[in-house]
C-alpha cells in the first residue's frame, strides 16, 4: 500500500518535473549529473524562500529608512517652531521689561509732581491762615471804631439837648467854633476809615473765596494724582507677590527676611506727617503713607528679586534647552537616575551668567561637573553652573545678577557642548524652570 503511493507520487513528480541531465565534458572525458525530480523540487523549494527572504528584507530596509526620513524632518519641524517659540518668548521678555521701565519712569514722575503739588498745597495753606487772621483783625478793629462813632454821635446828640441856649456851655460852643470842626473832621476822617476797612475786608473776602476754589481745585488734582498711584502701586505690586509664590517662596516671609537683612541700599520710607501739633493725620497724609508703605513693599520686593535666582543663565536666542529637571535613563549605564537641573546647549565658549546676587563658594573642578561654578544666595538658595570651559569668578567673590561668570564647555561627566545649570534650595535640588517660569512675565 505504502509503496503504491511512493510510486503514484513519483510518477506525478516525474510529469511535473522529469529528469534532467546536465552534461560536463572537458578534452578528454564527458561526464554528467543527473537530477531526480526530489532534487529539483529541493532546489526550487530552496531559490523560492531565498527570493521571498530578499524580498522581504528589502522592504523592511525601506520602510525604515522612510521612517527614518520622516522621523528625522518632523525632528527638524519640532526644533524650528521650539525655536520661533524661544523667539517670540525673548520679544515677549524684552516687551514686558519695556513695559516696567516705562511704568517705573511715570511712577517717579508722579512722585515728582506729587512732592510739588505737596509743596504749594502747605503754601497755600499759610496764606489761608494768614488772611484769615488778618480779617478777623480788620472785623475787630472796624467794629471797635462804629460802636466809638455811634457813642460819640449820642453823646453829641445828648449834650445838644440837655444845654440851655443861654448855658456856659452853649455860649462855649458859640465862642469855641474851632472844637466843633476838630470833632466833625475826627467823624469823617472816623467814616473814611471805616468804608476803607469795609472795602478791606469784603476784597479779603474774595481773596478767600479765591483760594478756597484754588484749595479745592488743587484737592481734586491731589485725588487724581492718588488714584493714578495706587493704580500703579497695585499693577507693580501684584506681578511680584504673583511671582514669588509661583516660585514657592512666601512673599511675607520673604520681605521680613529682607527687611532683618536691610544694608542700607535703597531705604525704607519714612512716613509722612505735615502737623507738629499731634493732630490725626488728613485724608492726604493717610493716603500718602499708604503709597509711601507700598513703595517700600515694592523696594523690599526688589531687593529679594535681585537675591533669588528668577533670570535665564544663558540668552537663550544663542541656546535650546535639551533636558529638563527630573528622572531618565542613564546613558551610559542603562538604569533611572534624577537628572538635578536644566540643560542648555550651545557653542563653545558661549557666555552664562549669574541668575542672582550672591558669593561664589566654589569656582573649579568637581568630579562628574567637570569645571564648576557655586553660588550662595539669600534665602538658602545654591546656583550650580557646570562642565565649562572657562571660569571668570574666584571663590569670595561677590556676583550680581546678569556678571558674567563661565563660558559654555563639554568639561567633566558630559556628552556635548551644553550648561548644566542646577538651583538647590537648603541643600535640596529644584526645578530651576520653575524661577524661571515665575519671572516670565516680569523681568
Amino acid at each position: 500500500m505504502r509503496g503504491g503511493i511512493y510510486l503514484r507520487i513519483h510518477a506525478f513528480l516525474e510529469r511535473r518535473f522529469p529528469e534532467r541531465r546536465v552534461f560536463l565534458k572537458s578534452d578528454s572525458d564527458t561526464r554528467f549529473i543527473r537530477l531526480s525530480s526530489e532534487t529539483q523540487i529541493v532546489a526550487v523549494a530552496g531559490l523560492t524562500v531565498f527570493v521571498s527572504w530578499a524580498i522581504v528584507a528589502t522592504a523592511i530596509v525601506l520602510m525604515d529608512s522612510i521612517g527614518s526620513g520622516n522621523f528625522r524632518d518632523q525632528a527638524r519641524r519640532d526644533q524650528q517652531v521650539y525655536q520661533e517659540r524661544l523667539n517670540a518668548l525673548s520679544t515677549e521678555r524684552d516687551r514686558r521689561a519695556e513695559e516696567a521701565l516705562a511704568a517705573q519712569d511715570r511712577f517717579n514722575s508722579a512722585l515728582a509732581q506729587i512732592s510739588t503739588m505737596q509743596s504749594e498745597l502747605l503754601a497755600s495753606e499759610t496764606r489761608r491762615r494768614e488772611l484769615e487772621t488778618g480779617i478777623d483783625i480788620i472785623q475787630t478793629n472796624l467794629r471797635e471804631t462804629i460802636s466809638e462813632r455811634e457813642a460819640l454821635k449820642r453823646s453829641v446828640r445828648d449834650l445838644r439837648e440837655q444845654t440851655a441856649p443861654d448855658s456856659p456851655e452853649q455860649v462855649l460852643a458859640a465862642t469855641a467854633p474851632e472844637q466843633l470842626d476838630f470833632l466833625t473832621t475826627a467823624l469823617s476822617e472816623t467814616a473814611a476809615e471805616r468804608d476803607q476797612i469795609e472795602a478791606d475786608a469784603q476784597s479779603a473776602l474774595a481773596q478767600r473765596d479765591d483760594l478756597e476754589l484754588e484749595l479745592a481745585l488743587t484737592a481734586q488734582r491731589n485725588d487724581q494724582i492718588f488714584r493714578q498711584l495706587e493704580e500703579a502701586m497695585a499693577i507693580s505690586v501684584e506681578p511680584l507677590n504673583k511671582m514669588f509664590s509661583s516660585a514657592g517662596l512666601p512673599p511675607d516671609r520673604i520681605l521680613e527676611q529682607v527687611r532683618r537683612g536691610y544694608n542700607g541700599e535703597g531705604g525704607p520710607l519714612e512716613p509722612l506727617s505735615l502737623s507738629t501739633r499731634g493732630e490725626e493725620p488728613s485724608p492726604d497724609e493717610t493716603r500718602a503713607n499708604a503709597l509711601l508703605n507700598q513703595m517700600s513693599q515694592l523696594n523690599l520686593y526688589r531687593m529679594a528679586a535681585a537675591q533669588a535666582p528668577f533670570s535665564v543663565p544663558v540668552n537663550l536666542g544663542q541656546v535650546r534647552q535639551t533636558s529638563g529637571f527630573g528622572y531618565r535613563r542613564d546613558p551610559k549605564t542603562g538604569g533611572r537616575r534624577l537628572h538635578k537641573g536644566s540643560d542648555f546647549a550651545g557653542g563653545t565658549g558661549t557666555d552664562i551668567f549669574a541668575t542672582a546676587d550672591g558669593v561664589v563658594t566654589h569656582a573649579g573642578w568637581s568630579s562628574g561637573y567637570g569645571k564648576l561654578v557655586k553660588i550662595q544666595h539669600a534665602f538658602g538658595i545654591e546656583t550650580r553652573y557646570a562642565h565649562n570651559s572657562n571660569l571668570r569668578v574666584k571663590v569670595g567673590q561677590r556676583v550680581s545678577r546678569g556678571d558674567h561668570i563661565a563660558d559654555m564647555g563639554t568639561t567633566g561627566r558630559s556628552t556635548g557642548t551644553h550648561l548644566h545649570y542646577e538651583v538647590r534650595v537648603n541643600g535640596k535640588p529644584v526645578n530651576p524652570m520653575i524661577y524661571i517660569k515665575a519671572a516670565r512675565n516680569v523681568f
